[in-house]
């Protein structure tokens, strides 16, 4: 049992480490750091894209629009952190 928690918490700290590359990504590419021509460039950003659009965008319809800003990645962090720490603190005692 004690390894299907350390799976699921790896793969949840995975998707952690998505969503920071994502945001630094889509930071270089608005201040035009990165040039948004290149194939690879496109092709992490498509990579970025399909690994985060489908967990961000249910998330931005239900949010406030903030403008240029947003905290979709960030209300995603919370909800990760809540997943881990209630999986540890109160699921796997039961099990142990």
């Amino acid at each position: 049992m004690y390894a299907l928690f350390k799976t699921i918490d790896l793969v949840l700290n995975f998707y952690l480490f998505v969503l920071i590359g994502a945001a630094v990504f889509s930071w270089l590419y608005a201040f035009h750091i990165v040039n948004p021509h290149n194939n690879v460039v496109r092709i992490i950003g498509r990579f970025f894209y399909s690994m985060t659009e489908p967990v961000l965008k249910p998330i931005r319809r239900v949010l406030p629009n903030f403008g240029s800003v947003d905290i979709s990645p960030l209300v995603v962090f919370l909800i990760i952190f809540f997943i881990q720490n209630f999986m540890w603190s109160t699921i796997y005692p039961l099990f142990v």
